[in-house]
């Protein structure tokens, strides 16, 4: 039997979601965990997954969530140990619902077949909200989901599904915030997909921190759809986890429709952070961007995979792609693999790659005027990311993350 499925009883499974767990229990069955001959795992081995010990945590209790303070206004959204569990502060025009209510977009664009994890998260859809912002409406202050695990020395499974939905011509900052309690070697696997419709004209800033326990495991499926003259714009900072994939796929579905996919990941120990992206430009005049930036140390591997794809239909299109890293050690790695597909003509592509140390000359510089190693080190690092946190167009939010990166 499959360690995922060793304990799974159906019996307390809502109405609602049966077939839908059917459906993603067969669907990962007939793919099985990704193993590295799977072309889109290649170079993000899976460790510590197939385990007989998972655990469901019992029904939370909201009250055990740690409170935080976030330096900007906001509306929350509460998860602990994979539950919903508290809603705040919800401004007019921004509405949450149970998942129930979204049946319809419920697996329209995750892909199941093609996607192992999410097809898991479909046999165990259950936990997780259906956002959704009224046409025309700008939600002013941000909307934080904030997920938080308290393993307490258990291999808790997670799944958590949300479908997003912005109507024509609405507006919204979605923060993702992810975060733990406990031994900072604890074991969980955290499964997310995010399924985001934007209608014509929509315009949605995407932001996600995660900084899960060095052991813990957390798999992330982000698929967009966008319509014409829709906007699509994210960051994400990876810093912690044993395994982290936070994988983005969008699809440009109508004219003027735009993405921008940009991240950076900081890291040491031995883990793997992965960032795999692909932008699907289906109609003419759409236009995309990805800028990624990873600073890796110790024994551990940053993994960049992006792909534009340009349909046969798709003139007047533009697409860049640019992935650097900085390795601060011997036993460091970085393993990259850009693609273009282009089937059209009249279309404005690009993709690159580099990586490499820092710049003895400079270090040497700053310490002979009085500097130490460890603060030159630094101030090179924060010099070398300033140009994807500059993206950030929140002011508010580029200076909290930031701060996340320095001291998370």
């Amino acid at each position: 039997m499959n360690p995922f499925f060793k304990n799974n009883d159906d019996s307390q499974t809502p109405h609602w979601a049966k077939a839908l767990h059917q459906e993603g229990k067969a669907a990962f069955l007939s793919q099985g965990l990704p193993t590295p001959k799977t072309e889109a795992w290649k170079y993000t081995k899976l460790r510590e997954l197939e385990t007989d010990d998972y655990e469901f945590a019992p029904l939370a209790d909201k009250n055990a969530m740690p409170y935080q303070q976030f330096p900007f206004a906001c509306a929350e959204i509460d998860f602990l140990n994979g539950q919903w569990v508290k809603t705040s502060n919800l401004p007019q025009g921004l509405t949450i619902k149970p998942l129930s209510e979204a049946l319809a977009q419920i697996n329209q664009i995750a892909d199941i077949p093609n996607y192992p994890f999410a097809a898991l998260n479909s046999a165990y859809l259950e936990q997780g909200v259906f956002i959704e912002v009224a046409p025309n409406r700008q939600i002013e202050m941000p909307l934080v989901l904030r997920y938080h695990t308290i393993p307490e020395s258990r291999n808790l499974f997670e799944n958590i599904r949300n479908i997003v939905v912005l109507n024509a011509g609405s507006q919204l900052d979605l923060v993702e915030y992810y975060g733990y309690t406990g031994e900072v070697k604890s074991r969980y696997l955290l499964n997310q997909v995010n399924e985001i419709h934007l209608q014509a004209g929509a315009s949605l800033n995407h932001y996600k921190f995660q900084n899960e326990a060095y052991k813990a495991n957390h798999i992330a499926l982000h698929a967009v759809d966008v319509k014409a003259s829709g906007t699509y714009k994210s960051f994400c900072l990876q810093k912690g986890a044993n395994i982290a994939r936070n994988e983005t796929k969008v699809k440009l579905k109508g004219l003027q429709a735009r993405a921008q996919v940009d991240g950076a990941y900081v890291m040491n120990g031995w883990a793997t952070l992965d960032t795999t992206t692909d932008i699907e430009h289906l109609v003419p005049q759409t236009t995309s961007s990805q800028l990624i930036k990873g600073v890796v140390g110790g024994d551990a591997k940053g993994v960049f995979q992006g792909k534009i794809h340009i349909a046969p239909n798709a003139v007047q299109t533009e697409g860049t792609q640019l992935h650097k890293a900085l390795l601060l050690s011997d036993t460091a790695e970085i393993d990259v693999k850009p693609e273009l597909e282009i089937f059209a003509d009249d279309v404005k592509c690009s993709h690159g790659a580099a990586s490499g140390e820092l710049d003895e000359e400079q270090l040497f510089y700053m310490q002979s005027r009085g500097i130490s190693r460890e603060d030159a080190k630094k101030m090179l690092i924060d010099a070398y990311l300033e140009d994807v946190f500059a993206r950030i167009e929140n002011e508010n939010l580029r200076t909290w993350f930031k701060d996340l990166k320095q001291n998370s």
